[in-house]
C-alpha cells in the first residue's frame, strides 16, 4: 500500500520544505510514501462565511479529485480522534493489513477542510488542541508516520 501525504498549498518556505523532503527519504524504505498539493485559494480579507465556506468546497473538490475510488482517506482535523504515536502505528499496520490501495492523509488550507471532503473521508484524525501552521503540521505528520514505521518494525525511536 502506498501512502499520500495530500495538501492544500504549497510548502514555500525552505526549512519545512527541507524536514519534510528528509522525512520522505526516510520513509521510502518502509513503502512508497508521496505528497499531493492542490492550490490554495486566495481569501480575501473580511470574507463572509457563506464566501468561506464557498472556498472550503472548491479546494474540497480539488482535493477529491486527488482521490481514488479505492483509498483510504484520513482528513486531520481539530474534531477528529487523537491518537498517541503507538496507537498510530497499530492503526496504520491494521490499514495496511486489511488491503486499502493506497492511505490518503488530507490537510486542508487556513480555511480548514470543506464538507464535501470530510463526507469522502472515511475517519478524522487529530493532531491535537492546538493549531499550527500547514506546513509544519505537514512535517508533523511526516515525523509521526516516520516514528509509526519505526514501531511497526520493532526498531528503536527516541522518545
Amino acid at each position: 500500500m502506498s501512502v499520500t501525504v495530500l495538501c492544500v498549498g504549497r510548502m514555500r518556505e525552505k526549512p519545512y520544505r527541507q524536514m519534510a523532503d528528509e522525512y520522505y527519504k526516510r520513509l521510502s524504505r518502509f513503502g512508497k510514501y508521496e505528497e499531493a498539493e492542490v492550490p490554495d485559494l486566495p481569501e480575501p480579507a473580511g470574507a463572509s462565511p457563506a464566501l468561506e465556506a464557498r472556498l472550503r468546497e472548491q479546494e474540497g473538490q480539488a482535493l477529491l479529485a486527488r482521490i481514488h475510488p479505492g483509498d483510504r482517506v484520513i482528513a486531520l482535523t481539530l474534531g477528529g480522534r487523537k491518537l498517541d504515536s503507538v496507537a498510530l502505528s497499530r492503526h496504520v499496520a491494521k490499514l495496511k493489513a486489511e488491503g486499502a490501495s493506497r492511505l490518503v492523509f488530507v490537510i486542508g488550507g487556513s480555511l480548514g477542510l470543506g464538507e464535501n471532503l470530510l463526507a469522502r473521508a472515511d475517519e478524522q484524525l487529530s493532531m491535537g488542541d492546538m493549531t499550527f501552521p500547514h506546513q509544519l503540521a505537514r512535517v508533523m505528520l511526516l515525523e509521526q508516520l516516520y516514528r509509526a514505521e519505526k514501531i511497526a518494525a520493532g526498531e528503536r525511536y527516541h522518545k
